[in-house]
């Protein structure tokens, strides 16, 4: 992980919910999506205790707050998790928020919990084997043991054969903002940078802002490789197609 990616969620801390037709409608959707996930792999166990350990803006975090999880959510931008908190204020959920990294979680984070999320293609901003390997070890560290961890990623195994330069442009607010991203490949393949530009209209002026982060083109197998290697099991992949969630997610468990 480098600099940018901190830089990127500071900067975009503000702005993030106009990547989304509508974001409380996310909130509920996504968070509808993961409970109904979670609960078909932990059936009985009432007051469930989870970590968000990439929260961002809370979009995960406080949707299944609403669903009755004890929710903690940690993120490495303190401007993301001021954010956060603010909304979750907003939205009615009681959450314990904290400023983490993935690498320095076990320190970082206190205690240890039922389920372990990371949403939002976060853990591929870890750029090196050895970032990796520490992050899912600490996720590991932090699970109660026959804990569930809960990671959603884009699908690279599909986006590394196409090499898409860019997004098809979402249009929203009768054309009023647009939003969409540039991917420029690294030569080898396995990393990309991602150029976030957010257009908008107001009082007929148009504004364009634009962000810049990096991440790895996390293959699939990869990442079992890593789970496998960190010590967990029952790894199991959940494509959008039959989990209804705009990412891949993979689940896996401590025991």
């Amino acid at each position: 992980m480098n600099d940018s990616v901190l830089h990127f969620y500071d900067e975009i801390a503000e702005d993030y919910h106009l990547i989304f037709h509508d974001w409380n409608e996310a909130i509920a959707r996504q968070g509808e999506i993961l409970n109904r996930l979670i609960k078909s792999k932990i059936t009985s166990q009432p007051n469930l205790t989870l970590l968000d350990c990439s929260c961002g803006i809370g979009t995960q975090a406080i949707g299944l707050a609403k669903h009755g999880y004890l929710v903690s959510a940690t993120d490495i931008s303190s401007a993301s998790v001021k954010r956060a908190e603010e909304e979750a204020i907003s939205h009615g959920v009681t959450i314990n928020f904290g400023v983490a990294d993935f690498r320095t979680l076990d320190k970082d984070v206190q205690g240890s919990f039922d389920i372990v999320l990371s949403a939002d293609n976060a853990i591929p901003h870890l750029l090196t084997d050895h970032d990796l390997h520490t992050a899912f070890a600490n996720f590991h560290t932090k699970l109660n043991q026959n804990g569930l961890l809960v990671a959603t990623i884009r699908d690279y195994d599909a986006l590394t054969m196409e090499k898409l330069p860019a997004t098809q442009p979402r249009i929203f607010d009768e054309g009023k903002r647009i939003v969409f991203q540039v991917w420029d490949w690294a030569e080898d393949g396995k990393t990309y940078t991602v150029n976030q530009f957010i257009l908008q209209e107001m009082n007929e002026q148009w504004t364009t802002k634009h962000y810049k982060t990096q991440y790895r083109a996390l293959l699939r197998e990869e990442i079992n490789q890593l789970l496998r290697e960190t010590g967990f099991t029952d790894i199991e992949w959940h494509l959008p197609e039959l989990s209804g969630y705009y990412q891949p997610i993979v689940t896996a468990r401590k025991y």
